[in-house]
């Protein structure tokens, strides 16, 4: 992984220098991780004139969860653990002779800023804006090997959680063994607060899970993910408890599937970010149901939950082959529930096959 980790940095430092600036410090952790292999917390890495730097608070655990850092990047421990590591880095960067810094700006504090401008008055700070993670956009086949990981840990989680018997159970308790189950399967962790939403909750994005009970006839929805190696995906999925679903059950999640279906089917390299948006979208629209929307049909996932691209209607911007994304129309109706259908796939030319799905729990409405 070493080359591919000092390739990421080489495109980084032709970004620099095409606006000006022979060095960058990032800090914005999923950034270092990009870039340097790990990212120990509170650590910031220096692209410096000679050498790239990790500087940490403290040495680095051999039993790290994060991995150890690229080889070819050295690790400078601050003396005093309560230091700050980006000012660290600034006077460092100064001493090798740089006179100018890109840094990420909207991860800095104003404090931190002027700290930095302090001990190194001589080094012109500039902004490098979202240039890493433009970079991250796009994945390479180990990073898109490690979301497949991660979307099967997810599958494995809901699918077991189906086979338990679910009336009476809170929404926090399901929400808590679903969590559980996804470390027990091999996750880090939960990719973000796990949702899971019953009856006139269901269909909300982000529903924070509550003390409600299922009961019979109940719509559950469901949305979950996992963190494998540091690469985050997510699933979301509804059923109906109980019984047969209700006329207006059937017919909210076929819509609802049918938008979804629509949204995946428009994932082609080339595709304008708000042209899939709109493939979901209009489904819905058409149905009258355009006020219980939500703002986005999809976004990018990685390192972070969410990355660009944004799958929304003033989005700017084209699909690349290889960006792993997610497609999430949902409708919820106040005081009724709703319906969320939510998967992460990896936009692939039609030659390869199309989109690839890496969550693969069925998508049938199934009566629990």
């Amino acid at each position: 992984m070493s080359e591919v980790y000092a390739a990421r940095r080489e495109r980084l430092r032709e970004c620099c220098s095409a606006g000006g600036s022979a060095t960058a410090l990032i800090s914005r952790p999923a950034n270092v991780r990009y870039l340097s292999g790990a990212a120990p917390e509170g650590a910031v890495l220096l692209l410096g004139m000679d050498q790239d730097v990790l500087v940490c608070t403290g040495p680095l655990d051999d039993q790290y969860a994060d991995g150890r850092p690229d080889e070819a990047v050295r690790v400078q421990v601050l003396p005093v653990p309560a230091g700050d590591t980006a000012v660290a880095a600034a006077d460092l960067a100064s001493a090798q002779g740089a006179e100018s810094l890109a840094v990420e700006e909207n991860h800095l504090t104003v404090g931190r800023y002027r700290a930095m401008n302090s001990v190194a008055p001589r080094l012109r700070l500039g902004d490098l804006g979202g240039a890493v993670e433009q970079l991250r956009v796009v994945k390479d086949e180990e990073e898109i090997a490690l979301l497949r990981i991660g979307a099967e840990i997810v599958d494995q989680a809901l699918s077991e959680l189906l086979e338990s018997i679910l009336v009476g159970r809170t929404e926090r308790h399901l929400a808590l063994e679903l969590e559980r189950r996804l470390v027990d399967h091999g996750a880090d962790g939960p990719a973000f607060t796990t949702s899971v939403a019953t009856g006139p909750n269901s269909g909300r994005r982000s529903h924070r899970p509550t003390d409600r009970r299922v009961e019979e006839g109940d719509f559950l929805s469901v949305c979950l993910g996992a963190t494998y190696r540091g690469y985050r995906c997510e699933i979301g999925r509804t059923f109906v408890i109980g019984t047969s679903p209700a006329d207006w059950q059937i017919e909210l999640y076929d819509l609802v599937f049918a938008a979804q279906r629509a949204g995946r089917q428009a994932l082609t390299p080339g595709a304008a970010y708000r042209d899939v948006d709109r493939a979901a979208r209009q489904v819905l629209d058409s149905a009258g149901y355009g006020s219980g929307i939500p703002a986005l049909t999809g976004h990018g996932v990685g390192l972070e939950i969410d990355e660009d691209p944004q799958l929304a209607p003033a989005a700017m911007g084209k699909l690349d082959a290889c960006v792993p994304v997610t497609v999430e129309p949902g409708v919820h109706l106040p005081g009724r529930g709703g319906v969320r259908i939510d998967d992460t796939l990896v936009v692939r030319p039609e030659a390869d096959g199309g989109p690839e799905l890496l969550t693969i729990t069925t998508k049938e409405l199934l009566a629990l």
